[in-house]
């Protein structure tokens, strides 16, 4: 049994809140704006609609056939396969029971052996739990980042990789490095122990810090950096490939250039490719790729709080400068 230390806090001087009232006029944002509303009242405070009509949706939930028709779509365009519950997909904001249910229907998609779990989940038993579902529905690879919040050193994260091991040993993982969401970067050294002492199931890595696909080297192990920027360097270097965010629209662009490199084809495009990269990394990037797609198709509107849409201004810019790229979004002729 496990004993959970508990902060305590001691309110001295208590006053009655005085209760407000909070109105929502019907608008297009009216759904976002009650949302809120609901989130910032306090106890006794009282939340208006005016007259009017409001078009209320179930922004909320999780469109589980919606979901994998948009990974089908994504291999469809040009993509080797597609990570769930990655960063972009919300992974630290989805309900496991909602991450579970999704992973009961992949079995029925007719691109299940392209598919890799990501866990995105802090807690060690959850990761294990999700594992072990979806090794019951066949599902064998799993991008895996260490839990964010905490701070951590290599054996700490070490021995995070190895309980999951010893429970589920017969899972091939790719870590996931990313610094800036986990609040830890993989050393090199870190994760040539962990291929030493696990070389069946350690088989790769997400390099999304950047510090490792240039000098990692390791037999029999995939090394995949975290944006298109990375991916003709990559190549050159003897990575594998990429994963990342904006390949759910640039999955077209990043296929001609992947087979172009080996090929010995013109890699004319590449530019074209990161600059349309560097178009989404102004803004969050997964606000900047739901407002685009949101454009040709309103499925992709709703995001989980505290992630929205791109306001007006933002949208405008990254319509603006992605027309000026001549980019064509092969993604929704296939939705």
């Amino acid at each position: 049994m496990r004993i959970l230390l508990i902060t305590v806090l001691f309110l001295f001087n208590s006053f009655d809140a005085v209760s407000k009232v909070i109105i929502v006029p019907p608008s297009k944002n009216a759904q976002e704006q009650l949302q809120e509303a609901m989130i910032l009242a306090a106890s006794g405070d009282e939340i208006q609609l005016t007259t009017g009509v409001y078009q209320i949706e179930d922004g909320l939930s999780l469109d589980i056939d919606n979901t994998i028709k948009h990974a089908e779509n994504v291999i469809d365009t040009g993509c080797h396969g597609a990570v769930f519950f990655g960063s972009t997909g919300q992974s630290q904001l989805i309900s496991l029971s909602e991450k579970i249910q999704l992973i009961n229907q992949l079995p029925k998609s007719r691109y299940r052996d392209k598919f890799i779990i990501g866990t995105g989940l802090n807690s060690l038993a959850d990761n294990i739990n999700l594992i072990k579902i979806s090794k019951s529905m066949n599902f064998n690879t799993f991008l895996i980042m260490p839990p964010a919040y905490y701070k951590y050193n290599d054996k700490d994260v070490i021995n995070f990789y190895s309980k999951i091991i010893e429970q589920v040993n017969d899972c091939k993982i790719i870590l996931y490095n990313f610094e800036k969401l986990s609040g830890y970067k993989f050393s090199p050294e870190c994760i040539q122990h962990l291929v030493k002492i696990f070389p069946d199931q350690i088989v790769g890595v997400k390099d999304s810090s950047y510090n490792l696909f240039e000098n990692l080297k390791i037999k029999n192990f995939s090394i995949f950096p975290g944006s298109e920027t990375k991916l003709l360097k990559g190549l050159e270097l003897g990575c594998h490939g990429i994963i990342t965010a904006t390949t759910n629209v640039t999955g077209h662009l990043a296929r001609r250039i992947y087979d172009n490199f080996y090929n010995n084809q013109s890699l004319s495009l590449n530019q074209n490719l990161c600059d349309v990269r560097m178009s989404f990394d102004k803004y969050n990037l997964i606000s900047s790729l739901h407002t685009l797609m949101a454009e040709k198709n309103s499925i992709y509107k709703n995001l989980l709080p505290p992630l929205k849409l791109l306001d007006e201004t933002e949208k405008n810019d990254l319509l603006s400068n992605l027309k000026k790229l001549n980019f064509d979004m092969e993604i929704l002729k296939a939705a």
